[in-house]
């Protein structure tokens, strides 16, 4: 497989200015609201901060996520309340799931409130939203019951090994895997779940960790998920021949363990699922650079700044913040139309197209910054 690489940029210049949602439309809402593909509007990930504790190499590499990096100023993040009014405007509109990230989310103080503020939303038919949350799992020892008090459905730890000399390599600041560890079961002992892991694969740097994670979750009820290292953002150094494509990841798991393919949980779903056909759980594998599934991605971003992204891979966001906190009053209905005449917009299908003369050619946004 031939070496496509994506050098290193210094991501403070590539703070694109956003896009503002066009004038305020009066029209009533498309029911039910799509983009220009017939894609529904019904998962919405919210990035709460641009910093995390870790600096792993496909993310936020040490060597441009430096000492010198500035991050966003506390005045330019959402407000609690400004993300709820939001989060509520999504609902109105289709959103079923909420998934908080970052960065990593809880090291945004006061995480808590914001859980407790989210939980009592409801889908305009009154069913409770799927209330989630993607973390490293750094504090999930300390913070697992409150977030679960506050009304946190279940969570997904991002993990990509078990050996601690791949681990501390990998996070760049010398965590160790057993602090992960106890998190996750810290999680699973206060009920949040089923509790998801993320590993993502890297042909060459962790890839021997496949069958170690494999052994190590399987029938704990944690559902492993390996993901295929992708070009998001410009600053990882991203390079194809390090893609491990998923085939080769089930390969090597069903040469040891017999699998059983299973049908997808939802509309959407990212992952392909797979049972261990002796019983003892399950796995998925994300593919979306050998196995694009644009056809019917139906997630939306939400920066810590309030810019929404149609797609991981975007260039540019638009600015739902100026509409909150400018001159003119904006009222829900407005909020909602602005959002949903983005959406009715949308095209994004990077996956399918990368490679090719058709796909973004700016730099795109970091991943940190709106979440994975």
């Amino acid at each position: 497989m031939s070496a496509r690489v994506i050098p290193l940029h210094d991501a403070r210049s590539l703070r694109v200015a956003p896009t503002a949602p066009a004038a305020l439309p009066r029209q009533p809402l498309a029911n039910p609201l799509a983009d220009t593909l017939g894609r529904p509007l019904r998962d919405l990930r919210i990035s709460v901060t641009d910093r995390c504790n870790f600096r792993c190499s496909y993310c936020m590499p040490k060597q441009v996520f430096d000492k010198h990096h500035e991050f966003l100023p506390h005045a330019d993040l959402l407000s609690f309340e400004e993300i709820t009014r939001l989060a509520r405007s999504f609902v109105t509109l289709g959103v079923e799931k909420l998934r908080i990230t970052g960065g990593e989310p809880t090291l945004r103080r006061g995480l808590e409130s914001l859980i407790a503020m989210l939980a009592p939303l409801r889908t305009p038919d009154g069913r409770e939203l799927d209330l989630t949350l993607t973390t490293n799992g750094s504090t999930l020892v300390k913070k697992a019951a409150t977030l679960k008090a506050a009304g946190l459905n279940r969570l997904t730890v991002s993990l990509d090994g078990l050996d601690d000399a791949v681990f501390q390599r990998m996070n760049d600041v010398g965590f160790p895997v057993a602090d992960v560890l106890d998190g996750i079961r810290a999680a699973q002992a206060v009920g949040l779940g089923p509790i998801k892991v993320n590993m993502v694969v890297q042909r060459g740097v962790n890839d021997d960790q496949i069958l170690p994670m494999a052994r190590h979750f399987r029938g704990t009820g944690v559902v492993l998920r390996f993901i295929e290292y992708m070009d998001v953002g410009a600053t990882n150094g991203w390079r194809m021949d390090q893609v491990l494509p998923s085939a080769e990841v089930q390969r090597r798991i069903a040469a040891e363990f017999a699998l059983t393919p299973l049908s997808r949980s939802a509309a959407g779903e990212t992952a392909e699922r797979w049972a261990y056909s002796d019983g003892g759980g399950e796995v998925g594998f994300i593919s979306s650079v050998t196995q694009a599934f644009c056809g019917d991605c139906n997630r939306a971003r939400l920066s810590t700044e309030g810019r929404l992204y149609t797609c991981l891979f975007a260039a540019r966001g638009h600015d739902l913040r100026g509409l909150l906190r400018g001159a003119e009053p904006v009222s829900d209905g407005q909020l909602a139309s602005a959002i949903a005449g983005v959406w009715s917009g949308r095209e994004d299908r990077y996956s399918q197209l990368r490679g090719t003369a058709a796909a973004v050619t700016e730099p795109r946004v970091e991943m940190h910054y709106i979440g994975g």
